[in-house]
């Protein structure tokens, strides 16, 4: 992975505990075996129905004379139905109803301990022309949206076909490596064992008022027009329901269905010195109505007016090393990106990844004072739906919680179906959007905490800090847009963050003041164990987060935390002009007088419509 980003994070209410229970998954169906004559009427069944059909074919008969038959298959059809209404200026811009099915094809040939799975098999077809050189047509990944199932199998079947000779390429290349390498006694097996699961979700319901929200956003996105300064703004509604069928040769039959509503609110104006500012708001839930009301939208435009205001007229500060409080969701994102991605099993065994917590577990990678977990079960905290909770990952492993840390020693990875070592189970982790393969990512990430203290106590410790430090002040950030991060081997080990409200704290008065022109730059080992207290509250980040197997949804839980030390890069400035001219409606139209058609002009003087032109 070249870079990995956290995207689009929710500010909601404060959490005062960390150990919520799992809450039962709303609208979730007792286990159904699918083939049952006693299921309940339907369609998705007659959809899971056909895919199992196709998969028992497909391992019986499918074979190539003289090559290895597969040994595992699996089938997951994705159905995304999106809503997605913009507008700006106090009008709607972009309206984009959607809906399209995808389909994945896993199909491995070997054995459980040695397959062609792995980097190889991507680069067999790449580039092929034709001939020698690969295939010159590749199976559409698509599925019928109107649920035909003939069609469906059809799709599956050619590519299955496809998918049987990219493997077979890829497992001898594979097994041809061995003849320039030594043998790797501790290698980990390439596919874990599971039991198979059998699952169906409730229907979920998918409602959205198109003209309710249409109000809404003109309604919210007029209030910017008032201050021309703030020189471009738009509201963002989305909703989105994903249906999703898992079969699989093991015997794994799966339907699950998850929706995610989502309101954004985004503003830009730019400094004097030319530097671009952004902030805006982002909210997410699980249905429609659970997004905020009107009245919280227009609030939540004017506190971005406000700063926006506020960050044209702030100083802007140079680069700072220093000791730095960063508030929950900054917390949120510095552990995201400085240990969840490094914690993600495939990136342990890939040689061309840093592979920074390789060969650590038992050994104490974070102050002692830490526990990290992963937990995708997790379905709310303090109120707050969680962006990344799931009953069953991509691989068809129901979802664990899982200790990643614990009192600063490493205890696990976030495992898919890929076994590192020492560990030859999934945890329930492997993750992708839509047709992607799956690899083993993030859900809920929580940040918990023996050494907490007050809010103001810990602003005491930083003024502390920066005195013992010798700097004349220390930072707080109390906002962020996301992040992002380098994992791989041939670039620097390295995670950067976005701020974008950050306020200097004199070390001796402890008086605040609104800075900006920094960005969050930092070494993962470094910036993290150099963390030396945490506050007793926590609020949830949701958002998505990219990475090689797309975007998924997931969310942070963590507390405000203080920072020996820390360091911000200047952004870099655009230099730019504000648009040259005020915007149309700031200008009130003035009354133009016309004289009557019959007075002669004055011989000294233009006409009225002369003038007027």
């Amino acid at each position: 992975m070249t870079i990995a980003r956290l995207l689009a994070p929710l500010l909601l209410a404060a959490v005062p505990a960390l150990s919520t229970p799992a809450a039962p998954r709303a609208g979730s169906a007792a286990l159904v075996a699918p083939a049952s004559p006693a299921a309940p009427a339907d369609d998705r069944l007659a959809t899971l129905d056909a895919m199992r059909a196709e998969l028992a074919r497909s391992m019986e008969r499918l074979r190539l004379k003289g090559y290895e038959a597969p040994y595992f298959l699996s089938y997951q059809v994705v159905d995304v139905s999106k809503q997605d209404l913009t507008g700006r200026y106090g009008a709607i811009f972009d309206d984009h109803p959607r809906r399209d099915r995808n389909l994945l094809v896993d199909l491995r040939v070997g054995s459980y301990a040695f397959d062609s799975s792995g980097p190889e098999e991507a680069t067999i077809v790449i580039g092929g022309g034709g001939g020698d050189d690969g295939p010159t047509w590749y199976a559409p990944k698509d599925a019928p949206v109107d649920g035909d199932v003939t069609a469906l199998r059809n799709a599956l079947w050619l590519a299955t076909d496809e998918r049987y000779k990219e493997a077979l390429s890829a497992y001898f290349k594979k097994k041809s490596k061995a003849v320039y390498r030594e043998e790797e006694p501790d290698r980990a097996p390439s596919f874990s064992r599971e039991a198979p699961v059998h699952h169906v979700d409730a229907p979920r319901p998918f409602p959205f008022d198109r003209e309710r929200w249409q109000g809404i956003i003109r309604e919210t996105t007029a209030a910017f027009r008032d201050h021309p300064q703030v020189f471009d703004s738009q509201v963002r509604v989305t909703a989105e329901k994903q249906v999703r069928w898992f079969a699989s040769s093991e015997g794994s039959a799966l339907v699950t269905e998850q929706t995610i509503y989502g309101v954004h609110v985004q503003a830009v104006a730019r400094a004097p010195d030319g530097q671009l500012l952004e902030d805006g708001r982002d909210f997410y839930a699980r249905s429609e109505a659970e997004l905020p009301p009107p009245d919280a939208l227009r609030a939540a435009a004017e506190a971005v007016i406000r700063e926006l205001e506020a960050l044209r007229s702030a100083p802007a500060i140079d680069p700072y090393t220093g000791p730095a409080i960063l508030e929950p969701e900054a917390t949120g994102v510095l552990f995201h990106e400085a240990v969840g991605h490094r914690l993600e099993g495939e990136r342990m065994d890939d040689d061309q990844e840093g592979q920074t917590y390789k060969g650590q577990i038992g050994q104490v990678v974070l102050p002692t004072f830490l526990t990290i977990v992963d937990d995708p079960t997790l379905d709310q905290v303090g109120g707050v739906a969680l962006n990344g909770t799931y009953a069953f990952d991509e691989q068809g492993v129901p979802a664990k919680r899982t200790v990643l840390v614990r009192d600063g020693k490493l205890e696990s990875y976030l495992l898919s179906r890929k076994p590192v070592k020492p560990f030859e189970r999934s945890n329930g982790h492997g993750r992708a959007q839509a047709n992607r393969q799956p690899m083993a990512r993030m859900s809920n990430l929580v940040v918990e905490s023996r050494k907490r203290v007050s809010s103001e106590e810990l602003k005491r410790m930083l003024m502390a800090e920066a005195r013992r430090q010798g700097k004349p002040f220390g930072l707080v950030i109390r906002d962020i847009t996301g992040g992002n991060t380098n994992t791989m081997s041939y670039g620097y080990q390295a995670f950067k963050g976005t701020p974008r409200l950050v306020y200097r704290v004199d070390a001796k008065t402890g008086k605040e003041e609104l800075v900006r022109g920094v960005e969050l730059i930092g070494t993962p080992l470094t910036s993290i164990n150099k963390v030396l207290a945490t506050g007793d509250w926590s609020r949830v980040f949701n958002g998505y987060c990219g990475a090689e197997s797309g975007y998924v949804p997931v969310s942070t839980i963590a507390p405000e935390a203080l920072i020996g030390e820390l360091e911000l890069q200047r952004v870099t400035k655009a230099n730019e002009r504000s648009p040259i001219l005020p915007a149309p409606w700031t200008e009130r139209a003035t009354p133009q007088s016309t004289a009557p058609a019959s007075a002669p002009a004055a011989p000294s003087a233009p006409s009225s419509k002369e003038a007027s032109r």
